[in-house]
């Protein structure tokens, strides 16, 4: 039986995540993750509120860091280019995770009450950024704006690097901002007169997208 917390853990995550693929999410109960870990059903939730949680863990911790990277990004960027930079600073998360995550979303994607619950993490996480952007001197509805594009130019980017793993992570969000700022070039006028826009904090202008 393992003794350590962390691998209790790491043991229930990977137990949960090879019964939900075998026997399905609805048909697995926390008493069984537990079981086929070796600890009791007690043991599982001090570690896990329910077993939804199981496939969710980390995303605290990778919260936490990505908002921290988005506060501590050049001052001269613009909310953009502030996600990129904050993005590839987490990016070995991502790698590390891997094994894991791509399973995971196997099993997310076979259950509406998951995919709910992963719809509702990722708004959680889109307006922690947009708060961290706010600190930067965007208004909220810049932030918000900028928080939800750049979380949907992220999933594209590694959406793609699951596709084609043989890239690099970081070559795929270069490649997923670029594409995301060519579909923003256009000779169209979309409104009448000159948007209003907060200056960005030591930007020496406009806050820019």
């Amino acid at each position: 039986m393992p003794r350590n917390k962390e691998e209790i853990r790491k043991r229930l995550q990977w137990a949960a995540l090879e019964l939900f693929r075998e026997r399905g999410y609805e048909e697995t109960t926390a008493a069984e993750i537990a079981a086929n870990t070796g600890v009791t059903e007690r043991t599982f939730f001090r570690h896990f509120p329910d077993k939804r949680e199981v496939l969710f863990d980390g995303e605290a911790a990778f919260c936490q860091a990505l908002t921290a990277a988005v506060r501590d990004a050049p001052e001269a960027l613009g909310p953009l280019d502030t996600l990129f930079v904050a993005f590839n600073s987490v990016k070995q998360m991502f790698v590390e995770n891997r094994p894991f995550t791509e399973p995971r979303q196997q099993v997310i994607a076979s259950n509406p009450a998951l995919q709910e619950r992963a719809a509702a993490k990722t708004r959680s996480l889109i307006a922690a950024v947009a708060s961290a952007l706010c600190e930067r001197g965007l208004t909220p509805p810049q932030a918000s704006l900028a928080a939800q594009l750049g979380m949907a130019t992220l999933s594209h980017g590694v959406a793609a690097w699951f596709n084609h793993g043989s890239v690099d992570l970081g070559e795929h969000i270069a490649r997923a901002f670029q594409e995301a700022r060519n579909l923003s070039s256009s000779s169209i006028p979309l409104a009448k007169g000159k948007p209003k826009n907060p200056r960005h904090p030591g930007a020496g202008g406009r806050a820019k997208i």
